[in-house]
């Protein structure tokens, strides 16, 4: 546990994973709009048009399951956020009342492998989209791209990360502006390929492929940043509306995402054949590369700076939250020596994928989607043991496995063990090895090619986990009695 000084953009925070002191808590709810819109401003929303028109739905339908599943997922993290309002902590030290103090240890463990994990993939597509677009220029191909852009790219998010949250949210605020003109130049610049007269050519679907689709949204968006929402909050003054807090997060998650799906289900819907279309195929076996080639040339530049600048913006918010999250797990070292330790994970896993893998970023995605059911669990658990508490969380016992919280909550840690046996129930991977998965489709009758790779299994484990709690209230009111 650590705490020094203020923190400003161009000096290393100090504060660790210690409650935030009340001279330090600063700032508006509305401050939390930059970070969420910038990291979820990615050009790959625009596929995701694609991917909804593969439930085989018409427009009407892909864009009321967008709306939802993008609306419903940062809602979640946006209850999460107003946790760190009111306890001044990271996300994954908040935990602790939930779990224990020594029983945090396992989703902390699973959340920090998914941090490191995703923005490595992150750095991994930055590095590939910018050696490819260069290489569409013609000015450069070949290693010596790669291991600039590489370089750029980890010296941006580490050093950002290292600085801290002031650095984080200047950085963030200036992208989500430099990142929002260039995307309205994109739209601008690709309207051409729509045909509003031909949006109604598209059959319905069923209501299950539309609920379906609304839940791969849910789990490609907002779900994967429910273990580090309380990190950007924790400065806030107490004082700050729990409805600001909750209202500016789900917010500035929802508008981008929903803005550019919208869009791409209308290049592709207006395609002959739609999802099938040639664009369409296009989109889904490769979504960067595809939505550069219905660009001019000249302004591959402009697009890479937004595929790649949203990229780093999510990796920059990941390797803050890891962390964190490692101090969690007990290592007794400051805040910025666990970012750089994350940072050199981060740094070889790359190296790794780039270099010495021909097929790896697919698999490990989907190794990192197997290990997304058990954070749901925690999820689930973290927010319902949250609506049950009426009291701000006790500073001092968050840190002393002998105080109210206690050391291990075992009901917790069993119920995020069979929750996520039951997720990975009803949850399908493309790996060899992760083939067992979605074993209970068939007896529940459930068609896998609706449910099957919808994360169907991932809403299921969260929704289990929320009700743990209510299973244990006696322990809450016992805390809080104290």
């Amino acid at each position: 546990m650590e705490k020094e000084n203020k923190n400003s953009s161009f000096t290393i925070e100090q504060n660790g994973i210690n409650v935030i002191d009340e001279s330090e808590r600063k700032g508006k709810a509305s401050s939390l709009f930059w970070p969420w819109f910038a990291a979820n401003i990615s050009v790959l929303s625009v596929a995701y048009g694609a991917f909804v028109l593969g439930f085989g739905l018409n427009f009407w339908q892909a864009l009321i399951a967008a709306v939802i599943g993008a609306l419903g997922s940062f809602l979640l993290v946006g209850f999460i956020s107003l946790s760190g309002k009111r306890g001044s902590a990271p996300t994954m030290v908040l935990s602790r009342a939930a779990f224990g103090v020594k029983g945090n240890i396992l989703p902390g463990i699973i959340s920090w492998v998914l941090l490191v994990g995703w923005e490595t993939v992150l750095v991994v597509l930055s590095t590939l989209a910018t050696a490819t677009v260069f290489q569409q220029l013609g000015w450069a191909s070949g290693n010596m791209t790669k291991v600039i852009a590489f370089i750029v790219v980890i010296v941006i998010i580490v050093g950002t990360g290292v600085l801290g949250l002031d650095a984080i949210m200047n950085v963030q605020k200036w992208l989500t502006i430099i990142l929002s003109i260039v995307t309205i130049g994109y739209f601008i610049l690709s309207a051409h390929k729509i045909d509003l007269s031909s949006l109604g050519q598209l059959k319905a679907g069923s209501w299950q492929a539309t609920v379906g689709a609304g839940i791969m949204v849910a789990t490609a968006l907002g779900l994967g940043w429910i273990n580090s929402a309380a990190d950007y909050s924790r400065y806030l003054p107490r004082k700050t509306s729990g409805k600001s807090v909750v209202g500016w997060t789900t917010f500035g998650g929802t508008l981008a995402p929903v803005i550019l799906i919208f869009f791409g289900l209308l290049l592709v819907a207006s395609q002959p054949g739609g999802v099938s279309s040639k664009l369409g195929q296009a989109i889904s076996a490769d979504p960067i590369g595809a939505l550069a080639t219905i660009l001019p040339t000249w302004y591959l530049i402009p697009f890479i700076i937004v595929a790649v600048g949203s990229l780093v913006s999510g990796a920059v918010m990941d390797i803050y939250s890891s962390g964190l999250t490692l101090l969690s797990l007990g290592l007794p070292i400051k805040r910025w020596v666990g970012t750089c330790i994350d940072g050199i994970v981060m740094f070889l896993g790359t190296i790794a994928i780039v270099w010495f893998s021909k097929n790896f970023v697919g698999p490990f995605e989907a190794f990192l989607g197997f290990v997304g059911v058990p954070i749901s669990v925690w999820g689930g658990i973290f927010l319902g043991d949250f609506v049950l508490r009426q009291k701000d969380y006790d500073e001092k016992d968050l840190f002393d496995e002998n105080g109210r919280y206690g050391s291990v909550n075992w009901i917790a840690i069993i119920s995020m063990i069979v929750s996520t046996f039951i997720g990975w129930g009803l949850t399908m991977q493309s790996l060899s090895w992760l083939s067992w998965l979605g074993f209970l489709f068939k007896p529940l009758h459930l068609d896998i090619n609706v449910w099957g790779y919808s994360g169907l299994g991932i809403i299921i484990a969260l929704i289990f986990g929320f009700f743990t709690p209510f299973l244990n209230i006696r322990r809450i009111k016992e805390q809080e009695s104290k």
